[in-house]
């Protein structure tokens, strides 16, 4: 018989046991709803996804980017041109467990992809070398033959050299046994191509990829932008291409289907296709022509010059279409990446800020007869130079020293000559508050709104000012002290040209989208900023600047044409005050007087070989005017 005492013991002992199981069972139940939650309710959407990426397939469709259009005809309805495309290239690349003979396939990949490039930029290389410069221009410095034989000896080191580095990086790629993939060449051409795969090498594959192509290459780059990555993204940057991205980039696609077990697709009514919607095109005002003669022209002048680049406009005075914009030096977006400063990518037309100098005097008459406070006949006495309130040293003529000053002279002489004291003159009769309000009314201080990214804004603070101080409204009579785009001036000189009427400027003529809507530019009146009467008495006396003034070989023969010189300081930050050597050359015109085409600025920075303007940009004028005047076939004049 068991004690009582002892039959309890083992009562609690089961009873205990008993409590842990049940505990251990509750224990796990509740952890098999948790997970049971957890899966089902907590992580549904993940799981799903999962599922669903073993069941069914969804990718990405990407649309195609609009094209970029440029114009060729007189009567702008001509043939439309690409300027801005797509096109497929090849990526080859190498699988390099796969490739038996690592030295010959990268002596392959050196014949093919880079032997003429090599040659190519060695050859630049020595003929931008000074010291063999010199030796090649120097006859009696060695024998010619023994010249030429130097110079080849050291072009195949150079290439040498060059191909030993490139054929050793291949080999490394191709070294890499474990890499199922080693990429070797973008932007591989169709003739290449067809190179590599002629001779069937193990291991060398390719595949597709599209880009952003511009078949003129250079022409236009500062307009165009390019296609570049941010991020691990592809978009327009810079110019037309950053603008317009949105409109250019279109919408990406989708498509969603049931996977089978073999991976293959089941088309069922749940299958999901949202079409991509491809970008819209652009049609540019560029015309075609004039754009090509208008940069070839601009690059040799700047390269005669020995200047450090320029810069062309040309805009039809009545709507402000542009029709031609370049500048050097400039880059080919089609190899964006090799520039070696990106300053360059930024379009100098409406980036640069600059003293336009003498040009602006014709703003400064503007406001005068405009005002009615100075006319065409208008005189008054010229010494030479003027004493300003507030400014311890004259204000002079850029001819002074060579000239003095010329007298009595009118208003016309004032503009042919190019006289500072004169503009001071207009702007004192006009008061510095007037003339200041008719700078701001010209579009100076604010951007044109022109269709492309990082225009810039000129600096015309000084005229801002509640109290204008006397020397600062003087100087900006005459192009000094303020700043200025190239863009602003050339505007600024179709509202005188056209009438007296400030347009907005535009480059695109219209957008279409790819389902055939077009969405067309409309010329845009800002507003009138002189009247009619003024706007003629003031380009009668341009036409006076190019017949008689400092101007003449800005002149086209048969033709009246107007303009206006401006050779302008340039201002030295570090030292302060302006530079003593370094001027920018420009040149803004117009023809025919009747009806005039066009109105065009020509820029040139620092020309090395001329003093004015006169002898670098007015000529260049007269070149690019001479072009368009006979492409559009306009009956002589005179």
């Amino acid at each position: 018989m068991i004690p009582a005492r002892k039959k309890a013991k083992n009562n609690s002992d089961y009873t205990n046991r008993l409590n842990v199981i049940m505990a251990i069972i509750f224990l796990f139940a509740g952890i098999l709803v948790y997970k049971l939650f957890s899966l089902q309710i907590m992580q549904y959407d993940l799981y799903t996804a999962l599922a669903m990426d073993q069941h069914q397939v969804f990718n990405m469709l990407k649309p195609e980017r609009g094209k970029i259009f440029i114009q060729d005809g007189q009567d702008g309805n001509g043939k439309y041109y690409p300027i801005a495309t797509n096109k497929e290239y090849a990526l080859v690349y190498a699988i390099p467990k796969k490739i038996e003979n690592i030295e010959k396939t990268s002596e392959i990949f050196y014949e093919i992809f880079n032997k003429k490039e090599v040659e190519k930029e060695v050859d630049e290389l020595l003929s931008s070398d000074e010291y063999f410069k010199e030796l090649t221009a120097d006859s009696s410095s060695v024998l010619a033959q023994e010249k030429e034989e130097f110079l080849q000896i050291k072009k195949e080191l150079e290439i040498k050299l060059r191909k030993e580095e490139i054929i050793e990086n291949y080999k490394k790629k191709l070294s890499k046994k474990n890499d199922p993939y080693e990429p070797i060449r973008k932007k591989v051409e169709e003739e290449e191509l067809k190179k590599i795969l002629a001779l069937n090498l193990d291991g060398v594959d390719y595949i597709m990829e599209e880009y952003r192509y511009y078949p003129e290459g250079n022409v236009g780059s500062h307009l165009l932008g390019f296609v570049g990555f941010s991020g691990d993204k592809k978009s327009g940057q810079y110019g037309l291409e950053g603008f317009f991205d949105y409109e250019l980039s279109g919408r990406h696609g989708s498509i969603k289907a049931e996977r089978s077990a073999g991976g293959g697709l089941i088309i069922i009514k749940e299958r999901e296709y949202n079409e991509p919607n491809d970008g819209s095109d652009l049609i540019l005002t560029i015309n075609r022509s004039i754009q090509f003669a208008a940069c070839e022209m601009l690059e040799e002048s700047a390269m005669r010059h020995g200047a450090d680049g320029g810069t062309v406009i040309v805009m039809e005075p009545d709507t402000s279409a542009i029709l031609a914009m370049c500048s050097c030096p400039n880059y080919d977006p089609n190899d964006y990446g090799k520039v070696e400063d990106i300053n360059i990518y930024n379009n100098p037309a409406i980036f640069e800020q600059y003293e336009p100098g003498s040009i602006f005097k014709v703003i400064t008459m503007a406001a005068g007869i405009d005002q009615e406070k100075v006319s065409p006949n208008t005189f008054y006495a010229d010494k030479g130079y003027l004493m300003i309130e507030g400014w311890s040293k004259p204000i002079k003529n850029s001819d002074y020293e060579t000239h003095g000053g010329y007298g009595r002279v009118n208003m016309v002489t004032v503009l042919e000559e190019s006289l500072n004291t004169g503009s001071i003159y207009i702007m004192e009769k006009t008061s510095p508050k007037m003339f200041a309000d008719y700078v701001i009314n010209f579009g100076f201080g604010e951007k044109t709104g022109i269709e492309l990214e990082t225009e810039g804004v000129s600096n015309i603070s000084s005229l801002k000012r509640k109290t204008i101080r006397p020397v600062e409204a003087a100087t900006a009579s005459f192009g000094q002290g303020i700043t200025a785009t190239p863009l602003q001036i050339v505007t600024a000189y179709s509202a005188v040209v056209n009438g007296g009427i400030l347009m907005k400027p535009y480059l695109v003529s219209e957008i279409v989208a790819q389902d055939g809507s077009k969405q067309k530019t409309q010329a845009k009146k800002i507003r009138r900023v002189i009247s009619e009467k003024a706007a003629l008495l003031v380009t009668g006396m341009m036409v006076n600047v190019v017949d008689g003034g400092h101007a003449k070989l800005a002149g086209v023969s048969g033709y009246y044409v107007g303009g206006k010189t401006g050779t302008a300081q340039v201002a030295d930050m570090e030292k302060g005050g302006y530079s003593e050597d370094k001027t920018i050359h420009s040149f803004v015109g117009f023809a025919p007087v009747e009806n005039p085409r066009f109105v065009m600025i020509v820029k040139l920075d620092d020309p090395k070989d001329v003093d004015f303007s006169a002898s670098s940009a007015a000529p260049l004028f007269g070149q690019i005017a001479e072009f368009i005047l006979n492409y559009y076939q306009v009956p002589k004049e005179r």
